[in-house]
């Protein structure tokens, strides 16, 4: 879903996702060949949705650094209100927007747009959020403390953190509890969950 590596080891095969469930089950999406970008596994994809099993329907999800948008598709597919996929790379967000208007009549956007900056303008909140930012690169603090400050989050929203393996603590909002955490090869992925305030 974001960026870090070649799109390699996802079973759909270099250069597309594969739908994993929901009414498009086993579409396969093309995914340009662009530096660094590295679909989320169908494994961890696998995984994730069986958490969210009784949470996806009619949510409104943000797919934050969306790269090929496995993560936000499969949120399509699987019966989401509505999905935002934003995405910086401009020829990157060219193919999600391809991707979308394929599948039909999905209720889903792409923003082309820096994520950060995107999450500095007017909020309208989400019930889901994904997060699998490009690694090494220190987005998720920012990102996390932008989402619960700024309105973007529902009042029990879920929050998917996908990052790198041994990278440093993570400093979330407090009101954040951590429900799920599991690892799969170099990639840990955490679900939480967002309480209010006392």
């Amino acid at each position: 879903m974001a960026k870090a590596k070649p799109a390699k080891n996802t079973s759909a095969g270099d250069g597309q996702i594969r739908l994993i469930g929901g009414q498009w089950r086993g579409r396969k999406l093309p995914v340009l060949n662009s530096e660094g970008l590295r679909p989320t596994t169908d494994r961890i994809k696998e995984t994730l949705f069986n958490w969210l099993m009784f949470d996806i329907r009619h949510c409104r999800c943000l797919d934050l650094f969306a790269g090929s948008g496995s993560l936000g598709f499969e949120a399509l597919s699987r019966g989401a209100t509505e999905v935002v996929l934003v995405e910086k790379d401009t020829k990157v967000a060219q193919q999600l927007q391809r991707n979308l208007a394929s599948l039909p009549e999905a209720p889903g956007q792409v923003i082309n747009t820096d994520a950060l900056g995107f999450l500095q303008t007017a909020a309208t909140p989400f019930d889901l959020v994904f997060l699998d930012p490009p690694f090494h690169r220190e987005l998720l603090p920012n990102a996390c403390q932008l989402l619960e400050q700024g309105g973007w989050l529902s009042e029990d929203a879920k929050i998917y953190i996908e990052r790198e393996q041994n990278s440093e603590p993570l400093l979330l909002p407090p009101n954040w509890r951590l429900l799920k955490d599991k690892q799969a090869g170099q990639v840990n992925y955490q679900l939480y969950q967002r309480e209010q305030m006392v």
